[in-house]
């Protein structure tokens, strides 16, 4: 090809670039804003994603199935002291909770939800603090050994005190430890770098082991290199299940969809049925008197306090405010003052999404 052919050529290709770009910018700019779309109740939308049928349901149960094979693998890395990192495509929720509940019924399993927007960790501590103590006791008795002395409230000791009881040691062998599942360690109440320290921390601990499972793409990044590979001590897993993430995916929005009261209810009731008898009868009676009282701000401590007390839900103030702390902790319960200055709580939904609560938490 002559040169002069190479550049008409390349004019051609020059030429029409230029007119494409011109015709584009000669057209008028949509006025269409993106608040302007008409989108659908969110709990709408969820319902028609529920009728979704699913593909390759054999396949994905052989696939989970041949997962069940390793479970005693798992279960002795676990005994040597390593923690078990799933990662994967597909929630992981059902896998590794049916192994904690078939592989690891010899110990005391706590599952902790980071897919959550926010996770109470000082009250983690704490239940696992009195777990691992009924598991001394439990174990000095079997063999004749000496009681362990009266210990002071855990409630009340602080993080540092707590992790240093998780860690200490208590008998000779490691037989007696804790097991903590942790679904979504890279999730939003757990993603923060305070929080990470503390999760790795209770990891090192000698009667503390860690089963987690993680989805982003960036969560090695939480970690430096002594969390990694001395306190976590991480044994990697490529687990896919392919499984959705209903579960994990309740507390979030959908895209292009609003949220309804109905929606609200669900996600509440969700949290309110993982918590205690008491606390859920705590949130009754804070709930009831909002209905009864919409009038006001709220319901001042010492007023919800007292009932509690006279229906024997809590034998004191602090017991009172673990409950408050996982209320607010998982955004069922906010404060705010009434014209007298004075705080009270209240839920932050509507009368009659609070009524549909109620009915809920009531059957």
């Amino acid at each position: 090809m002559e040169s002069n052919d190479v550049e008409d050529e390349e004019f051609g290709f020059s030429r029409n670039y230029f007119l494409a770009k011109e015709l584009c910018g000669s057209g008028k700019k949509s006025a269409r804003k993106l608040s302007e779309i008409g989108v659908v109740d969110e709990q709408e939308l969820r319902d028609a994603y529920t009728k979704i049928e699913s593909k390759h349901e054999k396949e994905i149960g052989d696939l989970v199935s041949s997962y069940r094979k390793s479970y005693s693998e798992w279960a002795f890395v676990l005994r040597c002291g390593f923690g078990l990192l799933m990662y994967g495509f597909g929630s992981k929720k059902a896998l590794i909770e049916d192994f904690a509940s078939t592989a690891l019924t010899d110990y005391s399993v706590i599952v902790i939800n980071g897919y959550l927007q926010s996770v109470n960790l000082k009250q983690v501590a704490v239940t696992l603090a009195e777990l691992l103590w009924e598991q001394l006791k439990m174990h000095r008795k079997s063999t004749s050994e000496s009681q362990p002395k009266s210990q002071q409230p855990f409630l009340t000791r602080s993080m540092d005190d707590l992790i240093s009881f998780l860690d200490g040691p208590h008998l000779e062998d490691d037989e007696c430890f804790v097991c903590v599942l942790v679904n979504n360690i890279d999730g939003p109440g757990l993603r923060d770098s305070e929080t990470q320290q503390y999760l790795s921390r209770l990891a090192a601990c000698s009667h503390i082991r860690m089963v987690a499972s993680i989805d982003h793409v960036n969560a090695p990044l939480l970690w430096d290199k002594k969390m990694v590979h001395t306190q976590f001590n991480w044994y990697w897993y490529h687990v896919p299940t392919y499984a959705p993430y209903k579960v994990e995916g309740t507390f979030f929005p959908l895209i292009l969809a609003h949220s309804g009261s109905a929606q609200s209810v669900k996600t509440a009731s969700i949290v309110l049925q993982s918590l205690t008898p008491n606390a859920q009868s705590v949130f009754k009676v804070l709930a009831e008197h909002q209905i009864a009282h919409s009038e006001e701000e709220g319901m001042p401590f010492n007023n919800l306090y007292t009932i509690c007390r006279e229906r024997f839900l809590v034998s004191s103030q602090i017991t009172l405010n673990a409950h408050l702390t996982e209320f607010k902790d998982h955004e069922l319960v906010k404060t705010r003052r009434n014209a007298d200055g004075e705080d009270c709580l209240y839920v932050p939904l509507t009368s009659e999404a609070l009524q549909k609560l109620v009915q809920e938490i009531t059957q």
